[in-house]
């Protein structure tokens, strides 16, 4: 809209300017030329009157004579009378005038009074009327006292001011014309001018609109060199410092977010009412773990947990930073929220650390555990051994049979003490990279069926049936030998132990031209529970301590198991139904074939 526009604010203001000071000027040159020539008027009827009187005065025996000479001399616009006292001595005014002047209305007035009462020149402006009383003319008067023939007469000039205001008139009207020419013109050059200076400032309002929609290369153009020339350069200036800083933003916030999403740890940034601002895939972990347990949508939410809200509003009471830990869905999380600033003392929000703590809590349990069944393994044989060794160096065995048992029994301990060190010592190196592994070229065939028969007095003895199956008799493969035989010998040896009378062993062979060799070990036993499913290759780790005391497990075997896989890349599983059976698997990749 044109009015609410710079272009009609600024022609408007210049027009309106403008024709004030013409108004002022027109009324102000008006008023001058009234009163200019009024005063002219005055003037030249007082030198007129002053020159009546000099040549009457110098002509006494014919003032009649001069007096009529000089009223044809003054013209008809001008009229002259001349009174002695109330006695008209002279008048110029003709009989067909239309307006009448008596001597009492020139004594009716104060100011023309004083040339009768006290002698001295009067001038003055007055309306005249006519016959019926109407004031219809205004003229110029002129009073002079006069001496004419010895006595005291008064001279009146009377010029009517139709003519000059013919000529106001006409003065008006050119100086209105001349006014409205010159607003015509102030139109034009002010249009002009605001065009000029607008256009500039649109350009600047588009780039302006491009810059909001994120169009940093827009650029104004620069049309003149004056200040908005200046104007149009800082703004470009201002863009490219814009441009920059957001750039600079956008590749800080890219590097936090990075950060953020590579983190372990869970962030969650949040206001004072609970609002989540900010999260990451930890984080978000966690939050999904939550709503979960308490029946919720974690897209229906966008507040914190409860549990933070109460540790930031425990933080905003103390002023520092608040510690908790919670457990959820079987993991354990600490928590750690800080309180965010906008200034010293206005807390804004808060910023909370998620870490996912199950792994230490794990091994923490595991350490604790480590002790634990070290020392519940080594107390057996060490109280066997000191019971034992006293019976014999107290004599209290009755015969040498009873001596030789308990010796046996000595032995028997002192093997078990041997095979638990030589256990961990094993599985601290395999946990070390430190051992050595020496690859060789097996044929599987008989190097299955020499491990399984091993197992066959043990198996008969419990009414076990155990077998070997193998899909390709004449395969070979690279591993160490010793260290699979290992890992056999523990399979097969759980097996057994786990296995009730009348089951069945099998020892599997197959092969993936995809994953390589794979070997089963299945058993139809009691199975493992499901819950202990996750952690049967964890150190000392026993499902049912009470099935493995009578056969001196020390529960390291799986563990060693699945370090022997790991050290030949290989990898181990387990499938275990209660009451049905187990299945232990395990893949040897085929690149083992290339290692020496």
């Amino acid at each position: 809209m044109l009015w609410g526009s710079v272009v009609g604010k600024l022609w408007a203001t210049i027009l309106l300017l403008v024709s004030f000071v013409l108004i002022v000027l027109t009324v102000l040159l008006v008023e001058f030329f009234e009163n200019f020539q009024i005063e002219n008027i005055e003037n030249d009827l007082t030198k007129t009157a002053e020159q009546i009187i000099k040549v009457t005065n110098e002509h006494q025996g014919s003032s009649n004579e001069v007096l009529q000479i000089a009223s044809e001399l003054i013209g008809n616009e001008t009229k002259m009378i001349i009174l002695n006292d109330d006695k008209m001595v002279f008048s110029s005014i003709g009989g067909d005038n239309e307006f009448e002047i008596t001597p009492e209305l020139i004594k009716n007035d104060p100011e023309l009074l004083k040339v009768f009462t006290e002698r001295k020149t009067v001038k003055k402006e007055m309306a005249l009327s006519d016959d019926a009383g109407n004031e219809g003319l205004s003229a110029i008067v002129v009073g002079i006292p006069l001496e004419l023939n010895g006595e005291q007469d008064e001279v009146f000039l009377f010029q009517s001011l139709e003519s000059m205001e013919e000529t106001t008139k006409s003065t008006t009207q050119f100086i209105l014309l001349a006014a409205g020419i010159a607003i015509i013109l102030t139109t034009i050059f002010a249009f002009f001018l605001s065009t000029r200076i607008n256009a500039p400032l649109v350009k600047m309002r588009e780039a302006a609109l491009a810059i909001a929609r994120g169009k940093f290369d827009t650029k104004v153009p620069i049309l003149t060199q004056d200040e908005i020339g200046e104007l149009a350069i800082a703004f470009n200036q201002m863009r490219k410092q814009l441009k920059f800083n957001m750039n600079a933003l956008s590749q800080e916030k890219e590097h936090l977010s990075s950060i953020l999403s590579s983190m372990a740890d869970g962030v969650i940034t949040f206001n004072k009412d609970g609002t989540i601002l900010e999260t990451n895939p930890p984080a978000e972990r966690f939050l999904q773990s939550w709503y979960f347990e308490k029946g919720y949508n974690r897209e229906d939410n966008v507040n914190v947990p409860l549990v933070l809200m109460n540790l930031f509003d425990e933080s905003e009471s103390f002023d520092k930073e608040r510690v908790g830990e919670i457990t959820l869905q079987g993991r354990n999380w600490g928590l750690i929220v800080s309180p965010l600033y906008t200034n010293a003392d206005n807390i804004r929000g808060a910023v909370a650390i998620i870490r996912d703590m199950s792994d230490e809590r794990r091994m923490d349990k595991l350490r604790t555990d480590f002790i634990a069944n070290v020392s519940h393994e080594l107390r057996t044989p060490i109280s066997m051994l000191q019971g034992y060794s006293e019976a014999i160096v107290d004599d209290i065995a009755g015969s040498e049979e009873e001596k030789v048992e308990m010796a046996r029994i000595i032995y028997d301990e002192s093997l078990r003490m041997g095979r638990l060190v030589n256990d961990l010592l094993d599985l601290a190196k395999l946990e070390s990279g430190k051992m050595n592994l020496s690859y060789e070229c097996v044929p599987i065939s008989p190097y299955l069926k020499r491990i399984t028969s091993k197992f066959s007095g043990l198996a008969k003895e419990k009414g076990i049936t155990i077998s070997a199956s193998l899909q390709d008799n004449q395969i070979q493969w690279h591993f160490d030998p010793d260290r699979i035989e290992q890992v056999l010998t523990n399979l097969i040896d759980n097996a057994i132990r786990h296995t009730p009378p009348g089951g069945n062993i099998d020892v599997i062979q197959r092969t993936s031209d995809r994953r390589g060799l794979i070997i089963d070990v299945r058993d139809s036993g009691s199975g493992i529970p499901e819950e202990d499913l996750p952690f049967v290759f964890e150190r000392f780790y026993k499902a049912d301590k009470a099935r493995t005391r009578g056969r001196s497990g020390t529960g390291l075997g799986l563990a060693i198991v699945k370090n022997i896989i790991n050290a030949h890349d290989g990898y181990i599983s387990v499938n275990s139904l209660p009451n049905k059976g187990t299945t232990f698997s395990f893949i040897l990749p085929r690149i083992m074939e290339n290692a020496e």
